[in-house]
């Protein structure tokens, strides 16, 4: 059920990073990497064996670009013929508001990080260069940004580069889907979940009225999903109301709930669907108020240090601000107030 602890803790986060954490939330689901390949790759799709679909839980994203960028990395059987490969689909989020043109070299960086984590592994377990090899890469870049993506996503963007040299520059094919800018038709295609949930996303700061006629139409596909999807199903109403809770306004927010309501026809469901979005908005206010009361902390913790100390260099200050343990920063109050200096504050635990 979405409405577990752990999964609604899983959102507790501020609300500029829906679209990062809600888009790997959805992509957890071996069902919606599916729905991706039919929008992106669907004459591969048939050569894909997702029953034995397998997430790999690293991440190839430096840390100074997390803020901007997160990954999600899976292997997965590839039938060609007769034969059946192991192949990654590596799935880049991209979710600042801004192009970035170096996105070629980015994609090729991951890939290149990726290949030199399995030739370490080899390495580490003294398999014999001779059997060593690179399972093959397909990558996918999910834009979710409101801006029109004008460059390609290849690394010869970044160069003025003359015909004669052109094959001495890395080439590889990128699928790129960029959310807002593609046709609702062509995520809509297949009529998976996925893509309904994409069609919403797409509307999500338009007019009431354009919002309402996409989650009418998202739910009457949705709602058709049979019990033994019953998951897939919970997942993907609960996205909606997420959404619905992030990106549209307050005032907008029991409207639309209750619009979702109405278009789901069993009343089991239905009822299901109240308790989920009454339990969420719950849950999502209480965190904001907490998150209030953690920023207060946080902000009296800086000023005491800056009228003890004058100023306070830049590494604690983001130490301070990424805190969110309400009775450890209580802890750090009180050894700010009692510190002769800066350096007699402990601020590991």
């Amino acid at each position: 059920m979405p409405t577990e602890p752990e999964t609604l803790t899983f959102f507790d986060f501020p609300i500029e990073q829906f679209a990062d954490r809600s888009t790997r939330w959805l992509l957890e689901d071996k069902e919606n990497i599916r729905g991706l390949l039919e929008i992106v790759a669907e004459h591969l799709v048939a050569h894909f064996d997702f029953s034995q679909l397998t997430h790999i839980n690293r991440s190839f994203i430096p840390d100074n670009l997390r803020e901007q960028e997160s990954d999600i990395v899976y292997s997965v059987p590839f039938h060609s013929e007769s034969q059946t490969d192991e192949l990654l689909i590596y799935i880049l989020i991209e979710h600042q508001s801004t192009v970035d043109t170096t996105m070629g070299f980015r994609v090729l960086f991951y890939m290149t990080q990726i290949w030199d984590f399995q030739r370490r592994e080899w390495e580490s377990n003294n398999v014999p260069k001779s059997q060593w090899r690179f399972r093959p890469i397909i990558p996918i870049v999910f834009y979710t940004g409101e801006q029109r993506w004008q460059p390609s996503v290849s690394v010869d963007a970044l160069m003025d580069l003359p015909d004669l040299l052109s094959e001495f520059v890395p080439t590889f094919n990128t699928l790129f889907l960029s959310v807002k800018e593609v046709d609702a038709a062509a995520l809509t295609r297949t009529d998976h979940p996925f893509g309904w949930l994409l069609a919403v996303l797409q509307k999500e700061h338009a007019s009431k009225e354009e919002i309402r006629t996409a989650l009418i139409e998202a739910v009457a596909h949705i709602d058709t999903l049979d019990d033994e999807k019953t998951q897939q199903w919970r997942r993907a109403i609960f996205y909606l109301y997420l959404l619905i809770l992030h990106r549209r306004p307050t005032d907008e927010h029991d409207e639309l709930k209750t619009l979702v309501h109405q278009q789901i026809q069993e009343t089991s469901r239905r009822e299901e669907g109240e308790t989920m979005a009454q339990t969420m908005a719950e849950y999502l206010m209480e965190q904001g108020e907490r998150r209030g009361e953690t920023q207060a902390k946080r902000e009296a913790v800086l000023k005491l240090l800056r009228l003890r100390f004058d100023t306070a260099p830049e590494i604690v200050i983001n130490k301070i601000a990424s805190m969110r343990s309400l009775s450890r920063l209580d802890t750090l109050f009180e050894r700010v107030a009692t510190a002769k200096t800066l350096d007699d504050i402990n601020w590991e635990d």
